[in-house]
């Protein structure tokens, strides 16, 4: 434990400093895409593979929410600007709600350069490899 005099230790400072540069670094690493796993689109559910097709041909959606802009608070995707981002639902079978499923697509509309895949409603993604 600490007290108020130890942490000016230079044994405790060093420590202080690699805490803060580790966590530093997983903050940045969580936002690289080589960070993010990765899956193929083939192999994702069914309904994923539909809403990435709707994606591609700009609808028409069944959630009046679908497109609408994502804002990457979680910061677990790479860093851009507002707007970059959009998210779609992808249907769960047996729930009535837009349920936890979304892909996250950045870039054009209907050629995003990106898209991710989060089946727990933004806690983690994988990065949907072609």
């Amino acid at each position: 434990m600490l007290t108020q005099t130890s942490w000016r230790t230079p044994a405790a400072a060093v420590a202080i400093a690699l805490a803060v540069l580790v966590a530093a670094t997983s903050a940045v690493a969580k936002a690289t895409p080589e960070a993010l796993p990765e899956i193929a689109a083939g192999a994702l559910p069914g309904e994923a593979r539909t809403t990435l097709s709707l994606i591609r041909k700009g609808g028409p959606f069944p959630y009046p929410r679908d497109g609408i802009v994502f804002g990457n608070r979680e910061k677990i995707l790479p860093y851009h600007k507002r707007g970059y981002y959009r998210e779609y639902t992808v249907p769960t079978p047996g729930v009535r709600t837009r349920g936890a499923r979304r892909i996250i697509c950045g870039g054009e509309v209907r050629a995003p350069d990106e898209c991710y895949y989060s089946d727990d409603h933004y806690q983690s993604f994988r990065r949907i490899r072609p």
